[in-house]
């Protein structure tokens, strides 16, 4: 059984048929014609496209970056807080070291969030941005991020590396509590 060619240009397109098919002709037609993308003010969006997330907020059809809200549930400590918030703490600390430019420790946010959450008044949860303190990086031997370190009477018991489950992260501080 014999094929058809078609041949494209950016303005119109050729299809060829083989004679046995039809007697050498050419059917042409126009393909539509490649202008960008358009984006559409936001005074222009219809109401009907409109919709309304968990936290009430009316949005549009653009879309919309959340990545910012994910790092701050947990405070940040920097080297001029790390001895009082992390090493005199009665209680256990958790601390993950990430930064800004990091996959892997965007990914482990909402995890660490949630930790924050479950072990309220029993741990207590920071992070550190290893490009603003680096120091503290240092003192600990942070080579890859995410880390997340377990500290308790002001004591490294622990360290996990990488973007690790829920499940790890929760074994690791039950061991601690």
């Amino acid at each position: 059984m014999a094929a058809a060619t078609v041949t494209f240009s950016p303005i119109t397109a050729a299809v060829s048929a083989p004679s046995s098919f039809v007697s050498d002709r050419r059917i042409s037609f126009r393909l539509p014609e490649f202008r960008g993308l358009k984006v559409k003010p936001r005074s222009a969006v219809s109401s009907r496209s409109l919709s309304r997330d968990p936290r009430g907020l009316v949005r549009g059809g653009r879309v919309v970056c959340e990545a910012q809200q994910t790092a701050v549930d947990v405070p940040g400590v920097k080297d001029d807080t790390w001895q009082s918030l992390v090493l005199d703490s009665e209680l256990p600390v958790l601390v993950e070291f990430w930064a800004p430019w990091c996959g892997p420790c965007r990914m482990i946010h909402p995890v660490i969030n949630e930790l924050s959450k479950q072990y309220a008044g029993k741990l207590k949860c920071y992070k550190v941005n290893t490009d603003e303190s680096p120091n503290i990086a240092t003192r600990y031997g942070i080579r890859s991020i995410p880390t997340v370190m377990i500290f308790k009477s002001g004591e490294k018991k622990d360290a996990v590396i990488g973007a690790v489950p829920k499940s790890t992260l929760t074994t690791t501080i039950e061991r601690f509590l």
